[in-house]
């Protein structure tokens, strides 16, 4: 850049003839600030594109932002459906546990009733043949003794 603010307030250009100035001073500065409005412009273009290239990256990277969130916030509740189906399926799987082992119970509790049943029939038939056996000797030695008395 050929002059700054400060350089142009403290310019002074020469006088010539007549009271004016010189035509190669004046054409030289207007040269020169023209070079620096110039470059003043292309520099303003240059930043102005790379804000334009900025706020669009800003933009997309906004508009990724929401998409992640919206992603994480689908997953969390994805998780929370999954894990509710898990503890839904869970407490069926016990459930379905218990019962099946009631009935196991019960089934045992009825077959040892059962046997208990057998058993005290057995034991019944064993006394009836027992007392059954034993009137029989007991004849039997009836007869035998009414045998050898006489």
């Amino acid at each position: 850049m050929n002059y700054t603010a400060a350089d142009l307030s403290r310019l002074t250009l020469r006088g010539v003839l007549f009271d004016g100035y010189s035509k190669k001073q004046v054409d030289s500065l207007l040269s020169k600030i023209v070079e620096d409005y110039n470059e003043m412009n292309n520099t303003i273009h240059e930043l102005k594109c790379q804000i334009s290239t900025l706020n669009e990256t800003v933009q997309h990277y906004k508009v990724l932002e929401e998409s992640l969130q919206h992603s994480i916030l689908v997953a969390q509740h994805t998780a929370e459906q999954i894990k509710a189906n898990a503890c839904d399926k869970a407490k069926n799987i016990i459930e379905e546990a218990e019962l099946k082992a009631q009935k196991i119970i019960d089934d045992a509790n009825n077959e040892a009733r059962n046997i208990q049943a057998k058993y005290e029939q057995l034991k019944s038939e064993l006394f009836t043949f027992k007392t059954k056996s034993e009137a029989l000797l007991q004849a039997q030695m009836d007869v035998l003794k009414q045998m050898f008395s006489e």
